[in-house]
């Protein structure tokens, strides 16, 4: 099989079968193709030539050039995943990269806002022309639902269940439904009936939320808006579309909600990509007890 053609059917593997994240098949395909690259320029042989040792000596150059323990330990594993699917479909007899370690970096826990924070955000949208609904309605229904900016913007005006206070959110073919606190659905429900037509570029749009060219809104385009109303709030925290998602499951954890539920509604295959929420819940109580109490 033609080199591409492995690399092409490897994506569709985290596509179609792994179900990956966007970004962790952006980030693997992208590290399969820079080590294909390499050895088709430095070694003029293909990806089924790689031994153990070239791929050891490909990692230490990609250490020597400064890249970081996290960016290194993420080659690792997107080579190790790549030749698993190579070994899996006989292309090679054994990994060259399975005997090789993964350098945990430490990982650091995610930010967040404080719930006067979020609240000064989503205030920052004024129902006083059409992009102040829309944008009210984005803001809201992200924290209500903690779903992701790719998520948000791929939503279609069908997706909404305003009766019943849901929204139906599906990726890589996987539907999930999650509820919706009541501001966040007058908020929806205001954008939909009183300006969302207005803004249609084109009747037959089927896309939730539009640009002001009454197209899909991008995620690109969302991020600019965001951007916006954190100089407006003042709020000095670095806040990207992922901030509203992990506070949003930060909060709920405070508040109560059990573990499996979050992971329900976050879409998390992983249990443990939820409980990075319960360290963080717990270093955030630590930090309030060390402030706050007289003899600490």
């Amino acid at each position: 099989m033609p080199e591409q053609n492995y690399i092409e059917s490897f994506q569709r593997y985290l596509l179609d079968v792994k179900q990956v994240s966007n970004n962790t098949y952006l980030s693997y395909v992208r590290d399969v193709h820079q080590f294909s690259d390499y050895l088709r320029v430095y070694l003029r042989i293909g990806v089924t030539d790689a031994t153990q040792e070239i791929v050891s000596g490909y990692i230490a150059w990609r250490r020597g050039a400064g890249k970081s323990s996290s960016t290194v330990a993420r080659f690792v594993a997107s080579l190790k995943c790549f030749y698993n699917y190579l070994e899996s479909v006989g292309a090679v007899e054994e990994n060259p990269v399975h005997d090789i370690p993964i350098e945990r970096a430490e990982k650091k826990l995610p930010q967040i806002l404080t719930s006067e924070e979020v609240e000064l955000l989503l205030d920052q949208p004024k129902c006083t022309d059409l992009k102040g609904y829309r944008d009210r309605a984005m803001l809201e229904l992200l924290y209500a639902t903690g779903i992701r900016v790719s998520e948000l913007v791929s939503l279609n005006i069908d997706d909404v269940k305003l009766s019943a206070g849901i929204i139906k959110c599906e990726t890589h073919g996987k539907e999930r439904y999650i509820p919706m606190y009541s501001a966040a659905i007058k908020a929806v429900s205001d954008y939909i009936t009183l300006v969302r037509d207005q803004m249609l570029a084109s009747p037959t749009e089927q896309a939730l939320f539009v640009n002001v060219n009454g197209e899909r809104m991008t995620r690109q385009g969302f991020w600019k808006v965001l951007k916006h109303y954190q100089e407006t709030a003042g709020i000095q925290k670095d806040i990207t579309p992922h901030t509203l998602r992990h506070s949003f499951a930060a909060h709920l954890l405070e508040n109560g909600a059990d573990i499996r539920s979050i992971q329900e509604m976050l879409g998390h295959a992983d249990i443990s990509s939820t409980q990075v929420y319960a360290q963080l819940v717990k270093k955030t109580l630590k930090d309030v007890y060390n402030k706050a109490h007289p003899r600490a």
